[in-house]
């Protein structure tokens, strides 16, 4: 599966949306702007997007909730070693109230990784990130001293609300 990645305007990318009704595409909108994200096994319909493939998956996407994306830019060296770590640690998501789906996602033309988790609303995120769990799951973060430095820069977090 891959998934096609392009921003814009929101009244723009209303408009490409509504020319592809058939199509797997989910519109997102933070204060900062709006993106298209097409999960699809086919071409894209997008003219220049950013391409990521899918490698691990849990949950349906739906047609609302909060995303979460964790950007980490990763070394070409630590591919490996970033994907392992988090097909291990996906898992524990499962079950958790509030939690929809999780995307990890491949760059196919950079080094920054997605880690994509969808919400049902802004409030369970926030439960799940103060929770004693996602401090036990942060002990074996990627990010942290146990494992070698895989890291190309400081990773940053963009969040979104499903507009569909």
């Amino acid at each position: 599966m891959t998934v096609y990645i392009t921003s814009g305007t929101l009244d723009f990318l209303k408009t490409i949306k509504a020319k592809y009704p058939a199509e797997k595409i989910m519109m997102m909108s933070s204060a900062n702007g709006a993106l298209l994200f097409h999960e699809t096994a086919r071409k894209t319909v997008f003219n220049e997007p950013r391409k990521y493939e899918v490698f691990e998956s849990i949950g349906e996407m739906s047609g609302e909730g909060f995303v979460v994306m964790k950007n980490l830019p990763v070394t070409p060296e630590g591919h490996p070693i970033f994907e392992h770590h988090l097909k291990n640690q996906s898992r524990k998501l499962e079950g958790t109230p509030g939690f929809i789906a999780l995307r990890g996602l491949r760059p196919l033309a950079s080094n920054t990784y997605i880690i994509m988790i969808v919400w049902t609303d802004e409030k369970s995120f926030e439960d799940w990130h103060v929770t004693n769990s996602f401090l036990e799951g942060d002990k074996n973060n990627p990010e942290n001293d146990d494992l070698p430095n895989i890291f190309e820069s400081a990773p940053y977090i963009s969040s979104y609300t499903i507009e569909d």
